[in-house]
């Protein structure tokens, strides 16, 4: 009998490349333990708005995972959709714990470096005080704490930084698309962080699930991204120089590319914790950008 891991949020980035390595999971190229099998649900299957549809699911489905990749991470859009994305970033996640909760499922659920207000110029730690300056990191933190409030057993949380691959829309998706197009490109070089490439997440997820029976029932932060810091900037040139697409980039500072949310002028997250509790290793960012676009 297998062990049923629903993932939530299966259209996104980081959904799709599980969905990816779940492929090669059941041909046998990524090493999961045997009996694992993962179950996808977009909002189209699974309404995760509505506690009732959450634990219908789950009990039919005999659940003992779950892995929240969803969000709204419209990070502008939800400055005037606050009621939208509170409800899918901070209340559906009390559901999900308080159905994880009662019917002993454990939870990894994915978080953001926007609960930093980036005022640091230290790569931030799980202990770091939390001072979010938009909605959507707002909601974000609310949603991490529900969930430890809540307690499900043997669950965690990871924050990332600068998600991206080639699923869905993103920063890299949106250059490779507006780079052919364009002469020239002005991108914001003030703001600093690591981009992190989503399929090195997955993977990383694969490798934590078979570890997480912890001591403590208490729910764990950790920060996982790829290592290394750049500007969105640099990373622009970075992406055009890998895909060989002839476009300039010209840096500009945030006050001239004014946006409904404000964004952190430096996440650099600090990785050590989940290195040494669950040996993940972590890629340079631009040998993970590399890779991705090697699918391109």
């Amino acid at each position: 009998m297998s062990t049923n891991i629903l993932v939530t949020g299966a259209g996104g980035q980081l959904g799709s490349e599980l969905r990816y390595l779940g492929e090669d999971i059941r041909k046998n190229k990524v090493s999961l333990s045997a009996g694992y099998a993962f179950i996808f649900a977009d909002k189209s299957r699974l309404d995760i708005t509505d506690k009732g549809a959450i634990e219908s699911f789950c009990s039919t489905n005999s659940v003992s995972y779950i892995i929240n990749c969803a969000a709204f991470t419209a990070v502008d859009k939800a400055e005037s959709e606050a009621d939208k994305a509170n409800a899918i970033n901070h209340l559906a996640v009390k559901h999900l714990a308080e159905v994880a909760k009662k019917h002993d499922i454990a939870m990894i659920h994915i978080s953001t470096d926007y609960v930093f207000d980036g005022d640091s110029k230290q790569a931030y730690k799980e202990t770091d005080i939390t001072h979010p300056n938009n909605v959507y990191g707002k909601t974000k933190r609310l949603g991490e704490q529900a969930l430890q409030d809540i307690s499900p057993p043997n669950s965690i949380i990871i924050r990332t930084s600068w998600l991206y691959s080639l699923f869905g829309s993103n920063f890299l998706t949106t250059m490779l698309r507006l780079g052919p197009e364009r002469e020239q490109l002005n991108v914001v070089n003030d703001q600093i962080g690591s981009p992190t490439y989503a399929r090195d997440l997955a993977r990383a997820i694969v490798q934590i699930i078979p570890q997480l029976k912890r001591a403590s029932q208490e729910v764990e932060i950790y920060h996982y991204s790829n290592q290394g810091q750049c500007s969105w900037y640099e990373f622009a040139k970075a992406i055009f120089v890998a895909a060989d697409i002839d476009c300039r980039v010209q840096p500009i500072p945030s006050s001239d590319y004014p946006t409904s949310a404000k964004r952190p002028s430096h996440s650099v997250l600090a990785t050590a914790k989940i290195e040494q509790e669950f040996g993940v290793e972590l890629s340079q960012w631009p040998q993970s950008m590399k890779s991705c676009l090697a699918h391109y």
